[in-house]
């Protein structure tokens, strides 16, 4: 048994002997390492490189440095586009957050047929969003959708919520909440059933109604949860196209026009790819600093 020991330990030594030691966690990373460039710089790259360049017809003609990025930010459509985005993730991440919340509250106790529940509630985040946004395209239709004929059947008229740029914007809203407000629920849930129960059970002793242990308690405690939920679906919806897409083109007018929405158009229907790309790479940019911002919540609550 020695020698068998002893003959497993050369190789190691060998290694230690090489220096390889300290070389090893980073080979190991390598493959991890190589995807990442690969899926995420290498596009960046190239991305930056086309946003550089004038296009016409979908051939390059001319390098233009940085107006790209200076007539984006001069061009109104733009500047309204950007506006719709962030009132767009705005008011779907409050309300996903606060539905989430209010869900995982409810869903947090073994309570009978809970697990069934907590089933039925994530199904919407499951499902495809080109197959979400023609699920609600009929729901919203004027004609044939079910909000009409619920509304014929009460003796009222047509539903046209995506005929009207106001109602079209909180139909687009409503969607992206049913879609993803599984997601809040799973991660405020978790968060939930992670905390201490000694505080909770040390407040009803002393009398704490449910408000005042829910606000003097439960949010404190599941504020770093709270913080990297909100910013990893800041971040999603920052990125939201297919739905949106799918249901209104950006339309009526431009009141549902999306930046993605819109770099989408510039670059695939009017072929000024250059021009596209230079607006996506903006969105791309607060996308990141969005993504280093919730690693630093990850690692602060890790270190908490």
């Amino acid at each position: 048994m020695a020698d068998v020991a002893a003959e497993q330990a050369r190789p190691i030594e060998r290694v230690r002997g090489a220096g390889l030691e300290k070389a090893l966690p980073y080979l190991f990373l390598a493959p991890a390492l190589l995807l990442v460039l690969a899926v995420i710089a290498y596009p960046m790259i190239r991305g930056f490189q086309i946003s550089t360049e004038f296009y016409r017809f979908g051939r390059p003609l001319r390098s233009v440095g940085l107006d790209n990025y200076r007539e984006a930010w001069h061009d109104k459509i733009f500047r309204a586009a950007v506006w719709t985005t962030i009132k767009y993730v705005f008011f779907a991440v409050l309300f996903e957050t606060a539905l989430g919340l209010g869900l995982a509250m409810l869903c947090v106790r073994e309570l009978p047929f809970i697990r069934a529940v907590r089933l039925v509630l994530i199904v919407p985040m499951i499902v495809t969003p080109v197959i979400v946004g023609l699920v609600f395209r009929l729901l919203y239709a004027s004609d044939v959708g079910l909000l009409t004929i619920i509304s014929h059947d009460l003796g009222g008229g047509d539903i046209g919520l995506l005929s009207k740029e106001t109602s079209a914007f909180w139909a687009i809203v409503a969607l992206d909440v049913w879609e993803w407000t599984p997601l809040m629920f799973l991660i405020l849930l978790a968060g939930l059933q992670s905390l201490p129960v000694e505080p909770f059970e040390a407040a009803r002793v002393d009398g704490a109604s449910d408000w005042r242990i829910f606000v003097d308690q439960t949010l404190p405690m599941l504020r770093s949860v709270l913080a990297v939920a909100i910013a990893l679906r800041t971040i999603d919806a920052f990125t939201t196209f297919d739905q949106v897409f799918v249901l209104t083109k950006g339309g009526p007018g431009t009141s549902t026009q999306l930046i993605s929405i819109y770099g989408y158009n510039t670059a695939f229907k009017f072929t000024e790819f250059g021009y596209g790309t230079a607006m996506l790479l903006t969105v791309a940019l607060v996308v990141l600093a969005l993504a280093a911002l919730t690693v630093r919540l990850i690692r602060r609550e890790g270190t908490a």
